[in-house]
Parts: structure tokens; C-alpha cells; sequence
């Protein structure tokens, strides 16, 4: 009996040294690859700078070369305009670092014009701008301060850029366009499925919405009020029914 319970506790005891030694060469490759990725990090990274200094000029120059750029510095975990923060300490960011301050400051004018122009254009659209259009006009000029060439891309790094002051500026997407939205204040379910339908279509009434989505006519009336109340739709009170317009709609049809 008592030979049994050895032999059986051995073999407990051997088991358990086993796992242990399981979990020990784990541990192990799991340091060795976490430190041959951030070697490979640290090496694609020291490969950026000298590919954003050997090609600098274009990318200031070049909004498409700058976007691409950009989606390399993303695709390895680097943002470009963020800066670090090494032992408590502030460092310039990558645009700063490596092609001077004056395209990181770039980014921020941008940011200012796509401030000032969803500041101007909020009571047209309820502060839903479409992010072609505010490319558009900051290239044309419509913006304070006169034309710059930018792309969507650039657009969008210049809205990312507004994040750290919690502004509430972000970029969405309602029926595959990319609007950006710049006041706080969330969409419900209804009114961004009103959105889209006017996407489609350009207008909706009470009675299509009742028709086409199965809504009760007090659901209905209650989204296009809160929209109108929004400027997020203009209203045509010369039809038969009231029929609703999306703002950015009829711009899109001027342009």
C-alpha cells in the first residue's frame, strides 16, 4: 500500500515539475519574441525617418504621397502627429522630428480651417459636413486664410489632430459618405436611418417613412422634428406633404 502511494505522489510530483518547466519555456519564447518585434519595430521605425528624410520634399508637397506616408506610419503603430513622452518629459512629434515644424504645423492649420468652416456652415447643416466638401472648400480657398492642397486624408489627420482637446469633432459614415460632425451631440438609431434613407433619396416625408420602414406616423414625426430642430434637414412646406431635404444633399447636387 504504502509503495503504491509513492510511487503515485512521485509521479504527482513529476508531473507538476513538468508543467512548471512547460510554463518556464513559454514564458521564455514569449520574452524572446516580444523582443525580437521590438527590434523589428525599432528597425522599421529607424527605416521611416530615413525614408521620410530621403523624400521630404514630396511628401510637404504632395498630398497623396503624404497620405500614403501616413498609412505607413500607421500600419506600424506610429502616429505621426502625436508626440512622445519619454520619462515624463514632451517630445515633438514625427512630422516635427523628421521634416521640420513647419508640416506638423500644417496639420493644425488645417484643423483650424475645418474649425472655422464647420463653425460657418453649422446652421446649413446641423454640423454634418461632408468630409468632400470641406476638402473641397479648404483647397479652393473658402476657408480663412486661402487655399491649401490637401486631400481627404489629410482632412481626416487634421480632425485626428483635434481629439486631445475634446472638441467633439470626429469623422462618421452614413450611407458609405464620410461626414465630418461637429457638435457632441450622438445620432439615435432613427435619426441616422433617416440620414441614409435621405442619402438614397435626397428627400423623405412622414407617409415614405411610414410606408417604406413600417413606422408608426408618430415615430416618423418625431425623427423629422428632431432633425429639423437639428438643421440636420431643411423642410418644403409647398408640396402636398411636407417633404424633408438633407442640406448636404442639395450642396452636393450645386457642386
Amino acid at each position: 500500500m504504502s509503495t503504491r502511494r509513492g510511487v503515485g505522489l512521485g509521479a504527482f510530483t513529476q508531473r507538476n515539475a513538468t508543467a512548471q518547466q512547460y510554463a518556464a519555456h513559454g514564458s521564455n519564447l514569449k520574452s524572446a519574441n516580444a523582443a525580437s518585434l521590438q527590434a523589428q519595430l525599432e528597425v522599421f521605425q529607424s527605416l521611416l525617418h530615413n525614408f521620410a528624410l530621403e523624400h521630404a520634399a514630396t511628401i510637404k508637397s504632395n498630398p497623396t504621397f503624404r497620405a500614403e506616408f501616413a498609412r505607413m506610419c500607421n500600419a506600424i503603430g506610429v502616429d505621426p502627429l502625436a508626440g512622445s513622452n519619454i520619462k515624463g518629459k514632451k517630445t515633438d512629434s514625427l512630422w516635427a522630428k523628421v521634416l521640420g515644424h513647419d508640416v506638423n504645423d500644417f496639420y493644425f492649420s488645417v484643423a483650424v480651417r475645418v474649425v472655422e468652416l464647420c463653425q460657418s456652415t453649422r446652421a446649413e447643416n446641423g454640423g454634418l459636413l461632408g468630409l468632400q466638401e470641406c476638402c473641397e472648400s479648404v483647397s479652393k480657398g473658402k476657408a480663412i486664410g486661402g487655399g491649401l492642397q490637401v486631400s481627404e486624408d489629410d482632412i481626416e489627420q487634421a480632425v485626428k489632430s483635434l481629439e486631445p482637446l475634446g472638441s467633439g469633432f470626429v469623422i462618421l459614415t452614413i450611407a458609405s459618405k464620410r461626414f465630418i460632425r461637429s457638435v457632441p451631440k450622438e445620432l439615435n438609431t432613427d435619426q441616422s436611418t433617416v440620414l441614409e434613407v435621405l442619402q438614397l433619396l435626397g428627400n423623405v416625408s412622414v407617409s415614405l417613412l411610414q410606408l417604406n420602414l413600417n413606422w408608426e406616423r408618430a415615430r416618423s414625426e418625431t425623427v423629422l422634428q428632431d432633425l429639423l430642430a437639428d438643421s440636420l434637414v431643411w423642410v418644403d412646406y409647398q408640396c402636398r406633404e411636407p417633404e424633408y431635404w438633407s442640406p448636404q444633399g442639395l450642396v452636393d447636387e450645386a457642386y
